[in-house]
C-alpha cells in the first residue's frame, strides 16, 4: 500500500509557529514530531496546542493507564503531574522539557500509546502482530515491509546504534518500531472517535514521519481521516517526509557512541 508520502516533495519550511499552525489546522489528526531532548521543540509543541485547540492529546511517552490518571487539577501542577506519571523512572528526558506541553493541554482529554518494555519483550516473543491483537490486519501490522524498506530500516537501526549491534537484533528493533507506530495509530483513532477531534499526537520525529510512521497505519485503518505531520529539525537536516518542518538549533550532547565503546 502506497503512503501519501510517496507523492510529497520536500516539505515546506515554516518560518514561525503561526505559519506551521496554519498548514496543520485543517487536519483531523495532527502529529507533532520532536527530538526528545530539545527544549525548543517542546515549546513549539506547547504553542501549537494552544493555537490549534485540539480536543485530545495522544502521548508516545505514557501508557493509557497513566493517561487516565490525569485531570485538569493535576495538570495545573507540573510536580504533581510528573509524580502521577512516575516520570523519573520512565527513562524519558527530564519532565521540565515536557511540562509546557502538558500545561498547554491541561483542559484536554489525554491518551497514552506507550508500549511498556515488559510488553515489548512479550510481543517480540509472540510476534508483534499477534501481540497487537485482532486489529493488526486493519492497521496493516501483519503485512511484512517491502524487502528494500526492511533493509533500509535495519541499516538505519545499525547506524543509530553506532554499528555496535549484532545483525540478528536488527529485525527485532524494526518490529518494535512498527509496533509502537501501530500503537500510536490505535490511540489516535481511539482519541478521535471518543472526542470527535481534532487530535494532536506528541511523538518523536521517527514516528511522526509520513513515509513510515504512525500515519501509515492510521491511514490504513481510517482512510478518510485527514492526517498532517510536523517534523522538528535541528539545523537544516531533514530525515523523512512531513507536511511541514520547523527548525531549531541543535543542543550540545555527549557522543552517544561512547556508550558502545569497549574499554581498553
Amino acid at each position: 500500500m502506497k503512503s501519501r508520502a510517496d507523492s510529497l516533495g520536500a516539505p515546506p519550511q515554516a518560518q514561525s509557529v503561526a505559519e506551521a499552525a496554519e498548514i496543520l489546522s485543517v487536519a483531523d489528526v495532527i502529529i507533532l514530531g520532536e527530538v526528545h531532548d530539545n527544549a525548543h521543540h517542546h515549546q513549539v509543541q506547547a504553542e501549537l496546542v494552544t493555537i490549534l485547540r485540539p480536543k485530545a492529546l495522544v502521548w508516545e511517552m505514557i501508557t493509557q493507564e497513566q493517561a487516565e490518571r490525569l485531570t485538569p487539577q493535576i495538570l495545573q501542577d507540573s510536580g504533581e503531574t510528573a509524580g502521577i506519571l512516575e516520570w523519573k523512572a520512565s527513562g524519558w528526558p527530564e519532565f521540565s522539557l515536557y511540562a509546557p506541553v502538558f500545561s498547554a493541554g491541561r483542559a484536554l482529554t489525554h491518551f497514552g500509546a506507550q508500549v511498556p518494555r515488559s510488553l515489548t519483550r512479550a510481543a517480540l516473543k509472540a510476534g508483534v502482530a499477534i501481540h497487537f491483537g485482532a486489529e493488526a490486519s486493519r492497521f496493516g501490522l501483519d503485512t511484512p515491509l517491502p524487502e528494500a524498506e526492511q533493509k533500509d530500516r535495519e541499516a538505519e537501526q545499525m547506524a543509530n546504534h553506532c554499528d555496535a549491534l549484532p545483525e540478528h537484533v536488527l529485525p527485532m528493533l524494526v518490529d518494535v518500531q512498527r509496533l509502537r507506530d501501530a500503537s500510536l495509530a490505535a490511540a489516535a483513532e481511539r482519541a478521535l472517535l471518543q472526542t470527535g477531534g481534532p487530535v494532536v499526537v506528541i511523538t518523536g520525529n521517527g514516528h511522526a514521519r509520513l513515509d513510515r510512521g504512525l500515519s501509515v497505519y492510521l491511514q490504513r485503518a481510517m482512510p478518510e481521516t485527514v492526517i498532517l505531520a510536523l517534523g522538528q529539525m535541528e539545523g537544516e537536516v531533514s530525515q523523512g517526509a512531513f507536511d511541514v518542518v520547523i527548525s531549531a538549533p541543535a543542543i550540545e550532547r555527549p557522543d552517544p557512541c561512547l556508550a558502545f565503546a569497549k574499554p581498553d
